[in-house]
């Protein structure tokens, strides 16, 4: 009886051991067979390269423009992942479109404000590409001290220019320092020095060493510009 029972046991363990096998099997031919190769799309207009992705279950994404001599403008340039390449369906494929050969100089824009720029850009069927903001000393708010590709270049590769533009508020910022506890004499040359303005110094009746300021206006550690004018408390 103990004999059959371990037979029946070892029969049963076998057929899972098979069942296992056979779904493990199973499950790699399903993965090959939703995979598929990437064709080749280049030289493709967006249309033809989309109508050829989608029979292969595959989705197509144009994710940039750029100028090319060899590719004639509304033909794809280049793919990723490249051909033949197995993927699983549904796989995006990100390709870029050729504008073809370059014919719109660069326009120089250095110095115009931000929106000036970028209709210049605009008119000459360019775009803005990215735009950084910067504090610059002596500049105007708001405009561009520089840009990328430069002014009247001829071998650009992308439409798009990017900026550089000064801040809004492009004025000089210093953080205020204490003056509170040095002396009158201290404090001003130092303000005069710093190129700030001596504003409007009271006497006022105060706990501590005469002639050393008391309170100040500005507080310390706010933010001031040039110029800015800072008035004293100062202990009699």
């Amino acid at each position: 009886m103990l004999r059959r029972l371990i037979k029946y046991f070892l029969l049963g363990l076998v057929l899972l051991l098979v069942c296992l096998a056979s779904a493990l099997l199973a499950m790699r031919f399903a993965i090959r067979v939703r995979e598929v190769r990437v064709p080749q799309f280049q030289g493709l207009t967006p249309a033809e390269a989309e109508r050829l992705a989608g029979a292969d279950g595959l989705v197509l994404s144009v994710e940039g423009r750029f100028y090319s001599p060899e590719i004639p403008a509304g033909r794809i340039i280049s793919q990723s992942p490249p051909p033949t390449t197995k993927v699983r369906r549904g796989w995006k494929v990100r390709v870029a479109e050729s504008l073809g050969p370059q014919r719109a100089s660069i326009p120089n824009v250095l110095g115009q404000s931000e929106r000036v720029a970028e209709l210049i850009i605009t008119r000459r069927g360019l775009e803005i590409g990215t735009v950084a903001v910067v504090h610059s000393a002596g500049a105007a708010p708001s405009s561009v001290i520089a840009q990328r590709p430069a002014p009247d270049a001829h071998n650009a590769v992308s439409p798009k220019i990017g900026l550089i533009v000064t801040a809004a508020d492009n004025a000089q910022a210093y953080i205020m320092p204490s003056f509170v506890g040095k002396s009158l004499a201290e404090a001003s040359t130092a303000i005069k020095q710093a190129g700030f303005m001596l504003g409007k110094i009271n006497l006022v009746e105060e706990a501590g060493p005469s002639g050393t300021i008391a309170r100040q206006v500005p507080a310390a550690g706010q933010k001031i510009t040039a110029g800015a004018m800072i008035s004293l408390d100062v202990r009699k």
